[in-house]
């Protein structure tokens, strides 16, 4: 499923799928503990490119036997995601303060605005830019495509950033040129943005409506990419991953292959998935001293995929898109592929996860994660449709090893099921959350809507009644914040996460609805372990989730928390009389959203398209102080 112009019908589509849609039934896992024995075994690698080559020749007879089932091709178009390897950890502490709200601290995630010293950098409809910080002003300073000189931006989509010392990564995807481009730039103590290189990686298109393609620790940017091996005749290694340096008259002979067959891994007992054969791909790409130098780690097994960063490993989760007769699928394996650069280990389990919320690697050395029944992974939009059974897998990290073994069914603690359309999940401190909402949809009126809480340790569970509907939940300090539509209000509610969690008084904002879906669009400052403040992009009320797409939000909210009372702050607004043709070239949908609170160097900004907008406290409420539209200004001033 490609992101041109004409996938806009789909995504209206998958709007009014989403509002008319029930939750599938299908039989799911039971309840957790149970004793292991550490485990040291890891996948094996296959030992010679003679090896693989026999391999990959006995896939394609399998596959040419299997061609009756060619119109699943439809599916494996609609699988996206880029790119990680093994790398050795080394987050760097950097002096730069994070405005990115990430699963974890230390890996960073790819997104429209990050911060460079005094300066923020933000990618905006394939344009890159920065606005100057110092002195309290904000003056835009620079402004480049965010795609090379010589290359044509038809058919990419330039999605998300990344900033390493003095370098500006910006991921695509190109549906012209076939694969992850990575765009890098250079930027100076001033604030200057200058083109550097593109770099092409050869992928699968790697859009998820809700993951994010790319990480950053310290100086390694990490991607995860699937392949599709479709082996039937020539060269069977052509399609393997390899990266090219981009330059006008580029040919597929530039690319030169980073995956050796002793870096290809297979688990044993590995589900058969001829048809669906994928190379799910770690790629690990080094930024430091302005190189670009790349290695990539294998691993062979069926489409359906999400994958999640943790500070230590990778871990893909992979089900095969074919159902057995109560729809669920025919076989699930977890794969974990060290950032120390040690041998990949691997699990059968059962179901499917959300997507990248639906784990935590936690620190007392166990992976939990949420599965449902029938699942798809997350490519696209399969994290939309989720449905079914519902279990919290818990296992002991040291328990992965070479694929054969299974998670016992004791290992999984089944949960209770919630009415809804869009799941929602995520791990806040020692708790799972979880409920459903509306999504992409249009805001659903609720009577009565529930959000679960479960000790991922212990397994207690704790039923909490809203009045709202369980569009985002967050981490709010210790405790969290749920986020959601009663179909024309949008409430926030806090929520104690105690040793019995509790809900406390919600907040509601009268005729409104959700400005951004991604998490990114969320942020919250910490000023004392119980107090601080959030910021969130709201819209029209009952405007479909799908419309952010499309249309700036009307506002950023924000509200104070104190002891779990929330109080308005204020909100800084959109100018949208002032809206002209920016003459877009590429990136033109806002898949990635056009709108984020910053709190940056005790300051209050708010990004609303082309417009930064800052607020200054008189008193307790919040009132806007200056904003600066920074393409107009940048694009006057080299017209000049």
């Amino acid at each position: 499923m490609h992101r041109s112009l004409s996938s806009i019908s789909i995504v209206v589509a998958l709007a009014l799928f989403l509002s008319g849609c029930t939750a599938a039934s299908g039989d799911g896992p039971p309840s957790p503990s149970g004793q292991h024995s550490p485990k040291t075994k890891t996948m094996q690698a296959f030992h010679s490119e003679a090896e693989l080559t026999v391999y990959l020749r006995q896939l394609a007879q399998k596959q040419a036997r299997r061609s009756l089932f060619s119109s699943m091709t439809s599916l494996n178009s609609a699988v996206p995601e880029a790119a990680p390897a093994p790398l050795a950890k080394a987050a760097k502490d950097g002096s730069n303060e994070s405005i990115t709200n990430t699963q974890h601290a230390g890996v960073d995630e790819g997104s429209i605005v990050k911060l460079h010293g005094q300066h923020l950098v933000i990618l905006r409809r394939g344009r890159l830019f920065t606005v100057a910080l110092n002195d309290r002003e904000l003056r835009p300073i620079s402004a480049v495509d965010a795609f090379g000189p010589d290359s044509d931006p038809g058919g990419t989509w330039y999605d998300e950033m990344l900033v390493s010392e003095d370098t500006v990564a910006v991921i695509g995807y190109s549906y012209q040129r076939g694969g992850t481009e990575v765009g890098l730039f250079n930027i100076d103590s001033a604030g200057t943005l200058s083109y550097r290189s593109t770099y092409q990686l050869r992928s699968n298109d790697y859009f998820s409506s809700r993951n994010y393609a790319s990480r950053l620790i310290g100086d390694k940017l990490i991607f995860y990419a699937p392949l599709y091996l479709y082996t039937g005749g020539g060269d069977p290694f052509q399609g393997f991953p390899a990266v090219r340096r981009w330059h006008k008259g580029a040919t597929s002979g530039d690319f030169k292959r980073i995956l050796p067959a002793t870096q290809v891994y297979r688990p044993a007992g590995a589900p058969d998935s001829d048809y669906e054969s994928t190379l799910h791909t770690v790629m690990v790409c080094d930024l430091a001293g302005g190189g670009f130098d790349c290695k990539a780690t294998s691993v062979i097994g069926p489409a359906g995929r999400v994958f999640y960063v943790s500070p230590d490993a990778v871990y893909v989760w992979v089900s095969e898109y074919s159902r057995n007769a109560k729809g669920q699928s025919a076989g699930s394996m977890l794969y974990r592929m060290p950032l120390d650069g040690s041998g990949p280990s691997a699990l059968k389990v059962s179901g499917s996860p959300v997507d990248q919320f639906s784990f935590l690697e936690s620190a007392d050395q166990h992976l939990n994660v949420l599965v449902r029944s029938d699942g798809y992974g997350d490519a696209m939009w399969s994290a939309e449709k989720t449905a079914g059974s519902i279990a919290l897998m818990r296992v002991p990290v040291d328990s992965f090893s070479d694929g054969s073994e299974a998670v016992p069914t004791d290992r999984y603690l089944r949960l209770p099921r919630v009415e809804g359309y869009a799941f929602q999940n995520r791990f806040v401190g020692d708790y799972l959350l979880y409920g459903a909402g509306s999504g992409w949809g249009y805001p659903q009126k609720t009577q009565l809507a529930m959000l679960y809480a479960v000790r991922w340790d212990s397994g207690d569970l704790y039923a909490l009644p809203l009045a709202h509907g369980v569009d985002r939940i967050e981490q709010m300090g210790s405790d969290a914040v749920v986020i959601g539509s009663d179909g024309s209000d949008l409430h926030f509610t806090p929520v104690r996460l105690a040793q019995s969690p509790e809900v406390h008084d919600d907040y509601v904002r009268k005729n409104a609805s959700q400005g951004e879906l991604r998490s990114h669009g969320f942020f919250y400052k910490p000023e004392t372990a119980d107090s601080g403040m959030l910021g969130l992009p709201v819209a029209l009320p009952a405007r479909a989730g799908y419309r952010h797409l499309f249309e700036t939000s009307a506002a950023i909210l924000f509200l104070r928390n104190n002891s779990l009372q929330f109080e308005e702050a204020g909100e800084l607004a959109a100018d949208v009389t002032g809206a002209k043709d920016d003459g877009c070239r590429a990136s033109c949908v806002d898949w990635y959203g056009n709108a984020q609170p910053i709190f940056v160097h005790g300051r209050v900004l708010a990004l609303l398209g082309y417009e930064l907008v800052e607020g200054a406290f008189d008193g307790t409420q919040l009132r806007e102080v200056q904003r600066v539209n920074f393409a107009e200004q940048i694009t006057a001033a080299s017209r000049r």
